[in-house]
């Protein structure tokens, strides 16, 4: 497996919630879209079709799978801020990528609607207060209980670790390399 290639900038870890951490990370959801459509420039089909890694997705579908991770972290966050202990939905996001509408659409669709998603998410987390962070859902997946503040620094760290898999696969195949 290949590990460096499938995790650019390592693991997600997660720290101890801090004024400067959540800025950090909010500032990882608002500007991902900027930074996933500069990772994807002037890449022609060709280039958008081939894998980042040996057995992994290629650059259309990672775009897709972050608007459609996106798409579900925004629903997760709007129910833990709104119920009490909401259980969220898992996904099968390998089943998802291998939609149809991953490979007809084009992938200047998913990052039109990242540009909308993450205003409204960006929006809807900057002026949280401290305890909001502390609210939870029910993953049933793992069968745990997730602080809206591990889930902040998840999706932040997911969107940055995207762009990385492809500006990694640009700087490989001598591509030139996007902005990060």
């Amino acid at each position: 497996m290949d590990i460096e290639n499938q995790y650019p900038i390592g693991h997600a870890s997660f720290v101890e919630f801090s004024t400067a951490a959540k800025e950090s990370a909010l500032g990882d959801i608002q500007f991902l879209p900027n930074a996933l459509e500069a990772a994807i420039l002037n890449l022609d089909e060709a280039q958008l079709q081939t894998p980042y890694r040996a057995g992994g997705w290629t650059v259309n579908q990672l775009v897709h799978h972050v608007a459609d991770s996106h798409m579900n972290a925004y629903i997760r966050f709007k129910l833990g801020l709104t119920e009490s202990i909401p259980t969220i939905k898992p996904y099968e996001e390998q089943l998802w990528a291998e939609l149809k509408d991953v490979a007809s659409i084009p992938i200047n669709v998913s990052i039109t609607l990242l540009f909308a998603l993450h205003q409204r998410w960006y929006a809807a987390l900057k002026d949280l207060d401290d305890k909001s962070w502390e609210r939870t859902v029910f993953h049933p997946a793992s069968q745990k209980e997730l602080s809206l503040w591990y889930l902040l620094q998840m999706y932040a760290w997911h969107g940055r670790h995207h762009v990385a898999q492809i500006n990694g696969l640009r700087e490989k195949m001598r591509w030139g390399i996007g902005v990060s």
